[in-house]
């Protein structure tokens, strides 16, 4: 099986290659970069190989949520080289994939990325079998409205344990066992999820794939950012 994966949801950019049980990777923190970057290491990495584009099975990538900009550009190379190819796509939850980032020994696990203007994107996952599966409903919204169910501990992985100065951390500190707000998303991560998901049937179609942006209004009014800045300086 072969497959190539993106991952350009948040400032780090990253693409992976899974070649019959082996993965490469490359991984930068490259704001704005992303575009510049993505398409050059996916041939590096085909290169390295040893294969072409024609010998990929499918294109895995994240499909957010995440920076608007990134989840989109996944979505638009990720669907470029598979209508080319006439090859299906596997898309994957970023916060599934950011879950990953967990240490071994955690089960539960809160993973969220800073949505900037006062926002974090949130989803809670727990390890069945091996396998993360998510609990409830990807969300955004204020750090102070994520809730965690009770008498359980959780880890916490993702820059929005960072964001709004780690008031997210700070309100869950009894429920957390641990926190990493530096985790960032991998495309490496993200092949340990598309693999398994391609071999159960679960690649769609190229136009099939949609963005998970979360927010209604993508692209906010110069108004509305300044509300969503003028109540962060507030609180």
């Amino acid at each position: 099986m072969k497959l190539l994966a993106f991952e350009t949801a948040t400032e780090a950019c990253s693409v992976a290659l899974y070649v019959d049980g082996q993965v490469r990777e490359r991984f930068e923190i490259a704001p704005r970069r992303h575009a510049e970057l993505s398409l050059p290491w996916a041939e590096e990495l085909l290169a390295e190989a040893g294969i072409a584009r024609s010998q990929l099975d499918a294109i895995a990538l994240g499909r957010g949520p995440g920076a608007f900009t990134g989840v989109r550009l996944a979505i638009a190379i990720a669907q470029g080289i598979a209508l080319a190819l006439d090859r299906p796509l596997v898309p994957v939850s970023t916060l599934q994939v950011l879950a990953l980032r967990a240490p071994a020994g955690a089960d539960q696990v809160l993973s969220s990325i800073d949505a900037r203007m006062g926002e974090v994107y949130a989803a809670r996952q727990v390890r069945v079998d091996g396998q993360w599966q998510l609990q409830g409903d990807e969300i955004v919204c204020a750090p102070e409205a994520v809730v965690l169910p009770a008498g359980r501990r959780w880890f916490g992985v993702g820059t929005g344990f960072g964001a709004a100065d780690g008031l997210l951390a700070t309100r869950l500190a009894d429920q957390l066992d641990g926190v990493d707000a530096q985790a960032l998303p991998r495309a490496s991560d993200l092949l340990t999820l598309a693999v398994p998901a391609f071999a159960r049937g679960e690649g769609v179609a190229p136009e099939r794939v949609e963005p998970a942006y979360l927010r209604n209004n993508v692209a906010l009014t110069l108004v509305e950012q300044q509300a969503a800045r003028a109540a962060k300086a507030a609180r």
